[in-house]
Protein backbone atom coordinates (compact mmCIF):
# COMPACT_ATOMS: atom_id res chain seq x y z
CA UNK A 1 0.00 0.00 0.00
CA UNK A 2 1.69 3.09 -1.00
CA UNK A 3 1.57 5.99 1.54
CA UNK A 4 -1.32 8.91 2.16
CA UNK A 5 -2.63 11.59 4.29
CA UNK A 6 -6.23 10.63 5.42
CA UNK A 7 -8.63 12.14 7.79
CA UNK A 8 -8.12 10.70 11.75
CA UNK A 9 -9.74 8.53 13.17
CA UNK A 10 -10.83 7.16 17.08
CA UNK A 11 -9.39 4.06 15.99
CA UNK A 12 -6.40 5.79 15.59
CA UNK A 13 -5.51 6.77 19.02
CA UNK A 14 -3.25 4.32 19.62
CA UNK A 15 -0.36 4.36 17.42
CA UNK A 16 -0.82 8.33 17.54
CA UNK A 17 -0.60 8.23 21.67
CA UNK A 18 2.79 5.82 21.05
CA UNK A 19 4.38 8.56 19.21
CA UNK A 20 3.18 11.31 21.21
CA UNK A 21 3.71 9.86 24.81
CA UNK A 22 7.69 9.85 24.60
CA UNK A 23 7.59 13.58 23.56
CA UNK A 24 5.70 14.43 27.15
CA UNK A 25 7.49 11.92 29.41
CA UNK A 26 11.24 12.68 27.66
CA UNK A 27 11.11 16.53 26.30
CA UNK A 28 9.65 19.73 27.07
CA UNK A 29 8.09 20.11 23.01
CA UNK A 30 5.19 19.31 25.26
CA UNK A 31 4.21 21.01 28.20
CA UNK A 32 2.39 18.41 29.36
CA UNK A 33 4.20 16.00 32.82
CA UNK A 34 2.54 12.83 31.92
CA UNK A 35 0.53 11.10 28.53
CA UNK A 36 -2.82 11.04 28.44
CA UNK A 37 -4.49 7.76 28.84
CA UNK A 38 -5.79 6.01 26.15
CA UNK A 39 -9.37 6.94 26.23
CA UNK A 40 -8.31 10.72 26.86
CA UNK A 41 -6.52 10.85 24.00
CA UNK A 42 -9.37 9.23 21.80
CA UNK A 43 -11.95 12.22 23.69
CA UNK A 44 -9.00 14.55 22.22
CA UNK A 45 -9.52 13.56 18.18
CA UNK A 46 -13.06 13.09 19.05
CA UNK A 47 -13.91 16.75 19.91
CA UNK A 48 -11.05 17.77 17.37
CA UNK A 49 -12.99 16.20 14.41
CA UNK A 50 -16.14 18.00 15.31
CA UNK A 51 -15.09 20.97 14.07
CA UNK A 52 -11.45 20.70 12.77
CA UNK A 53 -9.20 18.49 10.58
CA UNK A 54 -6.93 16.31 11.96
CA UNK A 55 -5.07 14.14 9.72
CA UNK A 56 -2.73 11.57 9.50
CA UNK A 57 0.17 10.52 7.17
CA UNK A 58 0.61 6.85 7.11
CA UNK A 59 2.14 3.78 5.44
CA UNK A 60 0.65 -0.29 5.31
CA UNK A 61 -1.46 1.28 8.26
CA UNK A 62 1.30 2.51 10.25
CA UNK A 63 1.01 5.94 10.91
CA UNK A 64 4.59 8.24 10.66
CA UNK A 65 2.71 11.12 12.03
CA UNK A 66 -0.32 13.47 12.22
CA UNK A 67 -1.25 17.14 12.23
CA UNK A 68 -4.12 18.69 13.83
CA UNK A 69 -5.78 22.64 13.94
CA UNK A 70 -7.82 23.58 17.43
CA UNK A 71 -9.63 26.78 17.82
CA UNK A 72 -7.32 29.62 18.81
CA UNK A 73 -9.55 31.16 21.74
CA UNK A 74 -12.92 30.92 22.39
CA UNK A 75 -14.18 34.65 21.71
CA UNK A 76 -16.24 35.01 18.81
CA UNK A 77 -14.23 37.37 17.22
CA UNK A 78 -10.98 34.85 17.06
CA UNK A 79 -13.12 32.57 15.03
CA UNK A 80 -11.07 32.88 11.80
CA UNK A 81 -8.12 31.96 13.84
CA UNK A 82 -6.68 28.71 14.79
CA UNK A 83 -3.63 26.82 16.21
CA UNK A 84 -1.49 23.79 14.73
CA UNK A 85 -0.20 21.17 16.37
CA UNK A 86 2.01 18.39 14.60
CA UNK A 87 3.96 15.44 15.59
CA UNK A 88 6.07 13.01 13.77
CA UNK A 89 7.23 9.53 14.54
CA UNK A 90 10.77 9.40 15.53
CA UNK A 91 11.36 6.39 12.84
CA UNK A 92 10.36 9.13 10.38
CA UNK A 93 12.17 12.22 10.65
CA UNK A 94 13.43 13.51 7.37
CA UNK A 95 10.93 11.85 5.29
CA UNK A 96 8.83 14.56 4.49
CA UNK A 97 6.07 13.89 6.60
CA UNK A 98 5.84 17.43 8.50
CA UNK A 99 5.13 19.75 5.18
CA UNK A 100 3.23 16.83 3.72
CA UNK A 101 1.06 17.32 6.41
CA UNK A 102 0.88 20.69 6.88
CA UNK A 103 0.77 21.29 3.25
CA UNK A 104 -2.32 19.47 3.20
CA UNK A 105 -3.70 20.68 6.77
CA UNK A 106 -3.02 24.75 5.34
CA UNK A 107 -5.27 23.51 2.05
CA UNK A 108 -8.39 22.12 4.10
CA UNK A 109 -8.17 25.17 6.73
CA UNK A 110 -8.28 26.81 3.84
CA UNK A 111 -11.23 25.99 2.13
CA UNK A 112 -12.94 26.09 5.55
CA UNK A 113 -12.69 29.58 6.20
CA UNK A 114 -10.10 29.90 8.36
CA UNK A 115 -7.13 32.98 7.49
CA UNK A 116 -4.77 32.68 10.45
CA UNK A 117 -2.78 29.73 11.82
CA UNK A 118 -0.75 29.95 14.98
CA UNK A 119 1.91 27.75 16.35
CA UNK A 120 3.53 28.15 19.58
CA UNK A 121 7.26 26.26 20.02
CA UNK A 122 8.88 25.45 23.01
CA UNK A 123 12.82 27.11 22.95
CA UNK A 124 14.95 25.80 21.93
CA UNK A 125 13.57 23.13 19.35
CA UNK A 126 15.90 23.63 15.83
CA UNK A 127 14.16 20.98 13.55
CA UNK A 128 10.69 22.56 14.72
CA UNK A 129 11.38 26.25 13.73
CA UNK A 130 12.88 24.86 10.65
CA UNK A 131 9.65 23.31 9.44
CA UNK A 132 7.34 25.93 10.31
CA UNK A 133 9.26 28.53 8.66
CA UNK A 134 10.32 26.59 6.19
CA UNK A 135 6.26 26.41 5.21
CA UNK A 136 6.38 30.17 5.21
CA UNK A 137 5.31 31.18 8.83
CA UNK A 138 7.38 33.78 10.47
CA UNK A 139 8.10 34.42 14.35
CA UNK A 140 5.63 37.11 15.54
CA UNK A 141 6.60 37.28 19.51
CA UNK A 142 7.74 35.51 22.55
CA UNK A 143 6.20 34.31 25.69
CA UNK A 144 9.15 34.48 27.91
CA UNK A 145 9.43 31.78 31.30
CA UNK A 146 5.94 30.67 31.02
CA UNK A 147 6.59 27.42 31.12
CA UNK A 148 8.27 25.02 34.07
CA UNK A 149 9.62 21.35 33.09
CA UNK A 150 11.99 19.12 33.53
CA UNK A 151 13.84 21.57 36.52
CA UNK A 152 14.03 24.74 33.65
CA UNK A 153 11.57 28.03 32.70
CA UNK A 154 10.83 27.93 29.07
CA UNK A 155 10.14 30.29 26.46
CA UNK A 156 7.32 29.66 23.85
CA UNK A 157 7.87 30.94 20.65
CA UNK A 158 4.90 32.29 18.21
CA UNK A 159 5.07 31.80 14.49
CA UNK A 160 1.86 32.68 12.28
CA UNK A 161 0.97 32.66 8.86
CA UNK A 162 -2.67 33.62 6.77
CA UNK A 163 -4.07 30.34 4.81
CA UNK A 164 -5.22 33.22 2.60
CA UNK A 165 -6.34 36.29 1.78
CA UNK A 166 -8.45 38.60 4.85
CA UNK A 167 -12.02 38.86 3.46
CA UNK A 168 -13.61 42.52 4.57
CA UNK A 169 -16.34 40.71 5.77
CA UNK A 170 -15.65 37.16 5.99
CA UNK A 171 -18.29 34.31 6.33
CA UNK A 172 -17.58 32.20 9.47
CA UNK A 173 -15.48 29.07 8.88
CA UNK A 174 -17.50 25.96 8.46
CA UNK A 175 -17.18 22.60 10.03
CA UNK A 176 -15.25 19.91 7.46
CA UNK A 177 -17.82 17.60 7.11
CA UNK A 178 -19.94 19.96 5.21
CA UNK A 179 -16.89 20.41 2.71
CA UNK A 180 -15.75 16.25 2.94
CA UNK A 181 -17.31 14.66 -0.21
CA UNK A 182 -15.88 18.11 -2.48
CA UNK A 183 -13.50 17.85 -5.49
CA UNK A 184 -11.91 20.48 -3.54
CA UNK A 185 -11.45 18.91 -0.20
CA UNK A 186 -10.03 15.65 -2.04
CA UNK A 187 -7.46 17.50 -3.34
CA UNK A 188 -6.82 19.33 -0.28
CA UNK A 189 -6.12 15.96 1.87
CA UNK A 190 -3.60 14.65 -1.24
CA UNK A 191 -1.81 17.85 -1.41
CA UNK A 192 0.94 16.94 0.70
CA UNK A 193 1.37 13.57 -0.93
CA UNK A 194 4.03 15.16 -3.08
CA UNK A 195 6.48 15.65 -0.15
CA UNK A 196 6.45 12.26 1.08
CA UNK A 197 9.39 10.17 1.16
CA UNK A 198 8.25 7.00 2.14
Amino acid sequence: MSAQIRMAAEADAEQMLAIYAPVVRETVISFEYEPPSLPEFRERIRTTLERMPWLVSDKDSEIAGYAYASPFRTREGYRWACELTIYVHRGYHRCGIGRALYTSLFRCLALQGYCVAVATITIPNTASIALHESMGMRRVGTYEKVGYKHGQWLDDGVWQIELQPMPAEPDPPVPWQQIAGSAQWREAISAGLAYLKL
